[in-house]
């Protein structure tokens, strides 16, 4: 090789380390731009909703998720996938999930199981309205009491095949979108998917919602796992804390060819859904004749003040999703939306069966739960308005099991925002 040569090369060596240095050093703030401004689909900006969450909201909600009525979830891990063969349970320990035995749970929480015949009743009549969720059966034996602080959501080393088929399942079978057109950066599609969002914007309002609420919901479990993540175990103590370069691999522009921003969108319009829920459903737990029991009189009163305080917070947001703009056209042809629209959510809880993890099985089964006890709240606008102040109604009712799900789950959406701030502070620090 000519001097000049090796000089030219040494030259264009030293070029590309300046602009490695130059992309790196500003890594935080290309994320931070590209997850910044108004939402598409609705009038709210995310600097509006990282001051609201972090300083009003998650305090208030992860206080909440501490109270015994919000803690204990009964669950069925035992489900049968319905889908396909399952290829094994996860064998690694941290996907294991330690149930709490009866003796610890709340003596209120116990006594306020349903009886079989009044959750098929319930089952029945809910199924025929607003109905996303398939519940699982609090009798079954084989639904058991979890203590949700005792398993908390962080990676738990379960991945591949197993896991992507379950997130491919989600996307690619129940998201109105046709075979031929493929997300970005799926490992099972043949293709990169460039003509994705082509497609994506040509959708009515309605079809792009349920999108964005799927890879919000992914987008947020990805946070946790990335912000609890088993940075060292020595002498079998283990060590959990935010993971930078798994953050990076996962929502950095650079890495996710740009993908990386638009999920964490997606994350802020997840959330701005289910905070929307929590303020249309404030009139149902202002009722006097709504407890939180436990069977402890004093914490029982305290958890409802907090919840209601939670409330009043969320009627004060001043840029809220206004769901009214779906499902707003012709009567007919906007009842048959809604009621796919439904149905394919239905579907992805009973996917959560398929999970191979029994904690990712959890966390999963809960999110999910909870999105659909938002999307039902949403489209039971009438009923709610409707309700008695001293009596049952049959016209909107929540299960204790829908409630857990519903508070936890936006207490994971309030955390996820919580600890992107965290992240862009570590990679700040990194630099």
């Amino acid at each position: 090789m000519s001097r000049g040569v090796r000089q030219a090369s040494a030259g264009q060596g030293a070029a590309v380390a300046v602009q490695l240095l130059v992309t790196l050093s500003f890594l935080p703030g290309v994320v931070e731009a590209q997850v910044a401004g108004v939402l598409d689909d609705c009038l709210c900006d995310v600097d509006s909703i990282d001051n609201f969450n972090n300083y009003k909201i998650f305090p208030k909600i992860k206080k909440l998720q501490e109270r015994d009525y919000f803690r204990y979830y009964k669950v069925n891990l035992k489900r049968p996938c319905p889908f396909w063969a399952e290829d094994g349970h996860c064998s690694i320990k941290d996907c294991h999930v330690e149930p709490c035995p009866e003796s610890k749970i709340p003596v209120g929480i116990k006594a306020g199981n349903q009886s079989k015949e009044a959750f098929i009743d319930w089952a029945r009549y809910d199924d025929s309205q607003d109905h996303f969720c398939e519940l699982d059966d609090e009798r079954s034996p084989a639904a058991q009491y979890v203590d949700l602080l005792l398993n908390p959501e962080r990676y738990t080393g379960y991945k591949g095949p197993s896991a992507w088929r379950v997130w491919n399942s989600i996307y690619e079978e129940n998201c109105f979108k046709p075979r031929s057109v493929y997300r970005p950066l799926n490992p099972l599609a043949p293709s990169r998917g460039e003509s994705f969002y082509t497609w994506l914007e040509g959708l009515c309002l309605e079809k792009r919602v349920f999108y964005k609420l799927i890879s919000g919901l992914h987008a947020s479990i990805n946070l946790h796992l990335c912000a609890n993540y088993l940075l060292e175990e020595t002498w079998g103590k283990p060590s959990w804390g935010p993971n930078i370069k798994e953050f990076k691999r996962r929502f950095d522009p650079v890495e996710t060819k740009g993908e990386g921003p638009r999920r964490l969108k997606n994350l802020y319009f997840l959330y701005l859904i289910e905070l929307r829920a929590l303020s249309k459903v404030a009139p149902y737990f202002e009722r006097s004749i709504v407890d939180l029991y436990t069977g402890n009189t004093e914490e029982d009163a305290d958890s409802k003040t907090l919840l209601l305080s939670i409330f009043q917070d969320t009627k004060s947001f001043p840029m809220h999703f206004d769901e009214k703009s779906m499902f707003a056209g012709d009567k007919k042809g906007a009842k048959s939306l809604k009621e796919e629209f439904r149905l394919h959510f239905k579907n992805i809880s009973h996917i959560m069966d398929c999970v191979g993890c029994d904690k990712c099985r959890l966390w999963g089964k809960l999110q999910t739960q909870g999105l659909g006890t938002a999307l039902k709240i949403l489209f039971s606008e009438k009923e709610i308005q409707k309700l008695p102040e001293n009596s049952p109604s049959k016209g909107f009712q929540l299960t204790r099991q829908e409630i857990v799900a519903l508070l936890n789950a936006f207490g994971r959406l309030s955390t996820s925002i919580r600890e992107l701030q965290n992240f862009k502070v570590l990679l700040q620090h990194s630099r």
